[in-house]
């Protein structure tokens, strides 16, 4: 699934197609992805001049001069392509400007969405209601997360993964993270000391970080809007690694928790 730098990334490669250009033409091409597609999208987008593109966790957010707002989720494999040279079958949405460029959702296991509000009450949108802070925003820091984790059980990888305490992590990035702040993924949350919250919180910082510079990680179908493959995977500390040498002269090991492989060193993670 892209995760956080990949949807950075994704709507990077959107702004410079289409900020401040007009949708000349919106073209749904059915119903539904994972929820029905609005009905009124077409209608309410042609014409509409898009103003600004930004990121909200792992959904992407298109502005226009309307005032209405499209928002998009790529679930599993879904990517945008940016003027392909043919529509495909698994091209479910389709947008061209004024200047002829044409954008495709590309989504073949369709647990993607797309969904229309209004630009003004953007956070009101039902799944942002439930989230947590940006981990790159100002507002997370290792105070903020101890107040999350505050006498909670459970591991601190599966809170990590839960989007009402940090908006945006998964699997790759919360692996590679607790490898970096030296903190095993089955340790408790509430019993992770302030200073080793410091230590993750700039783990998180800094492989999201390299992460968006890189392009994001190579999965399955993940793709920029350029075509390009992200390449942080070549990056990887321990995700995907298990046999392997970590960094730290260590074994990664892999576990599977919940139905997800969880990768970590047990030398230098405790």
């Amino acid at each position: 699934m892209p995760e956080l730098p990949e949807v950075e990334t994704t709507v990077a490669g959107l702004r410079s197609v289409l900020e401040g250009a007009v949708l000349a033409r919106v073209e749904p091409r059915r119903a539904d992805l994972r929820f029905p597609i609005p009905v009124d999208l077409r209608q309410r987008l042609t014409g509409a001049t898009v103003t600004a593109l930004t990121r909200r966790a792992k959904y992407g957010l298109i502005a226009t001069d309307r005032g209405d707002m499209m928002i998009f989720h790529l679930g599993m494999s879904g990517r945008w392509r940016v003027d392909p040279t043919e529509i495909g079958t698994h091209d479910h949405l389709i947008l061209e400007t004024g200047a002829g460029r044409v954008l495709a959702l590309n989504d073949p296991r369709r647990f993607g969405s797309v969904d229309l509000v209004r630009s003004d009450a953007w956070e009101a949108y039902s799944p942002f209601t439930r989230m947590g802070p940006e981990p790159l925003g100002p507002y997370f820091d290792a105070a903020v997360l101890a107040r999350a984790l505050k006498d909670k059980a459970m591991s601190i990888k599966a809170a990590l993964l839960d989007q009402r305490i940090v908006a945006g992590l998964g699997n790759i990035y919360v692996c590679e993270a607790l490898n970096m702040a030296g903190i095993a993924p089955t340790r408790a949350a509430g019993k992770i000391s302030r200073p080793r919250l410091t230590l993750l919180v700039d783990a998180i910082r800094d492989v999201l970080a390299a992460a968006i510079v890189a392009g994001g990680s190579t999965l399955r179908d993940y793709a920029r809007p350029d075509g390009e493959l992200g390449y942080f995977s070549k990056q990887w500390r321990v995700y995907g690694r298990e046999g392997e040498p970590c960094p730290c002269g260590g074994t990664v090991q892999r576990r599977v928790d919940g139905g997800r492989s969880t990768f970590f060193c047990p030398k230098c993670q405790k």
